[in-house]
């Protein structure tokens, strides 16, 4: 494939319950934002074989967009997750600004859950979900790797803890792409103080300063009971470390391991 003829100027690459929806609905109502025709188009992760013709449809025009003034993008959270939508981002835009949202991976995998839950693809309960997560996955990378169109639907749909291990996922996207062209913004930041976030991923982006008037949640799973104590401790041990990482590679303390 060739490099895009126009380019989405930016894409939200993750990670999935991250509040990945909220921010691109506000960026969207910004005037000099034209949104993409659906907000996850996942055409590097899921739907690359379609080609190029398949995505351009998702966009306006190089020239609508230039006579209006606007920027275009979208949002897949499978992106940062995927094997090999880094590689391909690189490979036909990359010049490309990204941005990624990470949340408490502990909070992430139960919002994960409960998600899987109400879209009726998870029967088992969240402690089973979790002690089975590595026996699903057990293979699925090894043929994502050797079949570039195999969907797993286990990879995407059971990856509870896996999509939680932020430094390795980025530690990939490190390798193509700097650390200026990646914006990385803790989800709590976003939901305490959204206007906050909307100035600093538009001043990334380039563009002057948007407010609204109301900064609603968007995709949320809804209510659902407190995480039993013991899994939480479970979950908190086995992320420590990995946070711990992400931390020193981003030179931040983002202190998730003590906000219960």
């Amino acid at each position: 494939m060739n490099q895009l003829e126009f380019r989405p100027n930016f894409i939200i690459i993750g990670a999935q319950r991250c509040g990945t929806t909220s921010l691109y609905k506000y960026l969207t109502s910004h005037p000099n934002i034209a949104p993409a025709a659906r907000k996850e188009v996942h055409f590097f992760d899921n739907h690359f074989e379609k080609g190029l013709q398949w995505y351009y449809k998702y966009f306006s025009s190089l020239q609508n967009l230039q006579e209006k003034g606007c920027i275009t993008g979208e949002a897949s959270p499978y992106y940062i997750f995927h094997p090999y939508a880094f590689k391909r981002i690189h490979n036909l835009i990359p010049k490309v600004k990204l941005i990624a949202l990470l949340r408490n991976p502990i909070d992430r995998a139960y919002s994960h859950y409960h998600h899987e839950v109400r879209n009726g693809f998870e029967t088992l309960s969240f402690t089973e979900a979790i002690a089975k997560e590595e026996k699903r996955l057990a293979g699925e990378l090894e043929k994502m790797e050797k079949d570039k169109d195999y969907f797993s639907f286990n990879y995407n749909h059971f990856s509870y803890k896996t999509r939680g291990i932020y430094i390795e996922q980025l530690q990939r996207w490190f390798k193509l792409f700097s650390r200026e062209q990646l914006l990385i913004i803790k989800s709590e930041d976003l939901y305490a103080n959204p206007q906050l976030v909307m100035d600093k991923v538009l001043e990334f982006l380039e563009l002057p300063k948007w407010e609204l008037t109301e900064y609603k949640q968007f995709n949320s799973s809804g209510d659902y009971p407190e995480m039993d104590s013991n899994i939480r401790q479970q979950l908190h041990e086995y992320f420590e470390p990995y946070n711990q990482r992400l931390y020193d590679l981003l030179d931040v303390n983002w202190d998730w391991d003590k906000e219960r």
